[in-house]
């Protein structure tokens, strides 16, 4: 699972972000322990602690003492509103710097997305 060029934490807590969009886990919903994922993926317990603690910092995940992490209310919502953030800027400004550059108007970049992106 874990065979990415990234930090297997960094792969850990991408993969919980992704599970929280994708609706495979929900607000409330209680994911893996360290040991879990310890045991299931043979890592280190601290690295799947670490990804929890990225994951904490940002309110995406809680800790409820001896019980577990849990996914914090609106985590979906936020992590959503980030990756949207993060699509126009990542994928859409260069798109739009090299529509620029090749002469293609507003309009046709408009008709292409109304087609499904089909010419």
């Amino acid at each position: 699972m874990f065979d990415g060029p990234e930090p297997i934490y960094v792969q850990i807590a991408d993969q919980i972000r992704a599970d929280i969009i994708g609706g495979r886990l929900a607000a409330g919903d209680q994911v893996m322990s360290t040991t879990q994922y310890a045991t299931t993926y043979r890592i280190n317990p601290a690295t799947a602690a670490k990804a929890f603690t990225e994951l904490v910092a940002e309110g995406i995940l809680y800790k409820q003492r001896g019980v577990g992490m849990f996914v914090a209310e609106g985590a979906p919502q936020r992590l959503r509103a980030q990756r949207r953030e993060a699509f126009f800027t990542d994928w859409m400004d260069p798109v739009l710097r090299e529509a620029r550059m090749l002469g293609i108007d507003t309009a046709d970049l408009l008709a292409y997305i109304r087609k499904g992106g089909r010419l």
